[in-house]
């Protein structure tokens, strides 16, 4: 039997009921969004003339830095298990965050990190219309009229590669971002048992063994000037930390409201790099990006209403 991908969002049942519960997973997923909202700035401020080294360096330590943190968080034995338990279902997660990181890096060669970002803000609603397409499950109206919102979006700004004002590849790109990590999406919401962590982590790894060979076949080498070394970490570091705080943060909130504050990535990664660099999209992305922000707004919006609703009105459990 079909699940409706617009049931009302209920909380985990590790969530605690406390505000202060509440209220610090809040902060935490913030902090996520604002930490990834980072990565385009720092792409752009290491300079890296071969996109595959940075891919390397970045990947890399994002990889070290979650390894390290579930060592700490679940001890060794405990790490162990996480991986262990990934199985075929978390490998295909792994193999989308590869693909979805990798190109990241890639398209910020081609086009702004505004197109980019505002392309990946339509990832929930895309998920929802290939959960559709796949499995069947049951949209609502709202929900429809959202995805046709996202899709008008995303169309206004790919307009722009007809144009010749942004590189086609570079929405290519952006394009295949979203469509990875609606696929991720869909998986995870197929296979609840999937551990994300794990999967970020094991992802990172197959994206920095790939761009090894691929630097060393076209470069002949990863190496990069010493100035750059803590830019790249950064960069890593701010990939892996992400998800850490994320992780943490989002067991204590519903995850539509998760979701909403997620959002503060797509708007201050644009935002950073036109403050601190002058890199200003062209106006065909602000209007296609200003339609997908304020679909997925408005439906995260009425879907925080409606987990209320459904609330108010089921009955109490003993």
């Amino acid at each position: 039997m079909s699940h409706s991908i617009d049931q009302p969002i209920l909380p985990a049942q590790n969530e605690s009921p406390h505000p202060e519960s509440q209220l610090l997973g809040a902060w935490l997923v913030f902090g996520s969004a604002l930490v990834w909202s980072l990565g385009g700035i720092i792409a752009r401020l290491a300079e890296i003339e071969n996109p595959w080294t940075a891919v390397f360096w970045r990947s890399g330590t994002a990889a070290l830095f979650l390894i390290a943190f579930m060592l700490v968080r679940d001890g060794r034995a405990g790490t162990v298990a996480l991986f262990a338990r990934m199985g075929f279902a978390g490998l295909a997660v792994a193999a989308c965050f590869a693909i979805a990181s990798t190109s990241f890096v890639l398209a910020l060669q081609f086009t702004t990190v505004a197109n980019v970002l505002l392309m990946q803000a339509g990832v929930p609603l895309l998920a929802a219309l290939m959960s559709r397409i796949l499995f069947g499950e049951q949209l609502r109206f709202m929900t429809w009229l959202a995805v046709a919102a996202v899709i008008s979006g995303v169309a206004v700004m790919v307009s722009d590669s007809l144009t010749g004002k942004v590189s086609p590849i570079g929405d290519g790109l952006a394009l295949l971002i979203a469509a990875a990590f609606a696929t991720a999406t869909v998986i995870t919401r197929r296979y609840s048992s999937i551990r994300m962590t794990p999967a970020v982590c094991t992802g990172s790894a197959i994206g920095c063994a790939v761009a090894l060979v691929v630097s060393l076949v076209t470069a002949g080498s990863v190496a990069v000037e010493t100035w750059q070394l803590p830019v790249l970490g950064v960069f890593g570091v701010s990939l892996g930390l992400g998800m850490a705080l994320f992780t943490q943060g989002a067991r204590l909130i519903p995850s539509a409201f998760a979701a909403l504050l997620g959002t503060g990535e797509t708007i201050l990664g644009p935002f950073w790099v036109w403050l601190f660099l002058g890199e200003t999209p062209t106006p065909r992305t602000v209007i296609g990006g200003a339609i997908v922000l304020a679909a997925i707004l408005a439906y995260l919006v009425w879907q925080i209403a409606d987990n209320r609703k459904f609330r108010r009105l089921a009955p109490p459990i003993h």
